[in-house]
């Protein structure tokens, strides 16, 4: 019998192959299932919407260690894709890196994010941001490729330095990072579909990038551009919350309009998807399974 590829194995496959991988952004379990039920193959945790959906905050660090880990580990139990963490800047130093890979790859994630700014970090499509010294980042980077338990566990290695040093650090700094043990290297912050172009034909080895809209991403970057140019990998960080987010205005307005709930104009998944996106249809079944004797025992103590 053939057993099923680890998710760490099929994340790398999904990377290497020849086909883009899409990869939209989950910020929480039910936004996971509901990507994973739309067909893609893998999810990438969003740090972004991650700190917007539970704090309220900016992506500015304010999210911990250990506050990333319990945030990403119901993602990880909701779906049975592979899912990419988001290691922010490893939460500190190389050794802090390499204890995070390996808390990840214990809670299931089938790889992580690492970047290169200098902390606390913020969202890659934001002006300001700084990148520690190569010899730094490198040595981050090694310290995760080391981390890892599983060879097939991905490292994600994400630089920032487009802003600050322009396309030269940033091929620099990527053949650096795979040389330390990176699977991928992930271009953020990029404005101009011929620079990314030219970061897949001087970098050696997967390339990825993201979308925001709104953000610097280039304006109709379609993926048919993306798969012509080789990339790797797209991330879509922001694109369920700022649906969701319109998604609630809207309803919210409709209700106002209206003065009743449901009213014209009110577009709402029905009850029946949220219940099952929400697992009851998994709860109903165990309680037939385990209550439905005790349920009648009881009726007949109180008879």
């Amino acid at each position: 019998m053939t057993l099923p590829l680890k998710k760490t194995a099929q994340l790398r496959r999904l990377i290497l192959a020849p086909e883009l991988l899409v990869m939209p952004g989950a910020y929480d379990p039910i936004s996971a299932r509901v990507i994973a039920e739309a067909g893609f193959a893998a999810i990438q945790c969003s740090g972004f919407g991650m700190s917007a959906s539970r704090l309220g905050l900016p992506d500015y660090s304010f999210l911990s260690f250990s506050d990333m880990l319990a945030a990403t580990k119901p993602i990880v139990d909701a779906v049975d894709v592979p899912v990419m963490a988001d290691g922010d800047t490893g939460f500190g130093n190389a050794v802090n890196a390499w204890y995070a890979v390996q808390a990840f790859e214990r809670i299931g994630c089938a790889g992580i994010n690492i970047e290169d700014q200098v902390a606390p970090k913020r969202c890659g499509h934001l002006d300001g941001k700084c990148v520690v010294p190569l010899d730094e980042a490198v040595a981050k980077i090694r310290a995760c490729a080391e981390a890892r338990q599983d060879p097939d566990f991905v490292i994600n290695a994400r630089t920032d330095a487009l802003a600050l040093g322009g396309i030269e650090d940033v091929v620099r700094r990527g053949n650096a990072y795979l040389d330390a043990g990176a699977t991928m290297v992930f271009v953020d912050g990029l404005t101009d579909k011929d620079l990314a172009r030219e970061a897949v034909r001087r970098i050696r080895g997967p390339v990825a990038i993201n979308v925001v809209e709104g953000g610097k991403s280039p304006e109709r970057f379609t993926f048919a551009e993306m798969q012509e140019m080789g990339i790797a990998r797209v991330s879509l960080p922001g694109t369920l919350l700022m649906a969701g987010i319109q998604a609630m205005q809207d309803a919210l307005a409709s209700v106002r309009a209206n003065g009743y709930a449901g009213g014209p104009g009110t577009r709402l998944a029905d009850f029946g998807t949220l219940k099952r996106l929400a697992g009851f249809e998994t709860v109903f079944a165990l309680e037939q399974r385990f209550l439905t004797g005790l349920r009648a025992s009881a009726e007949d103590v109180r008879g």
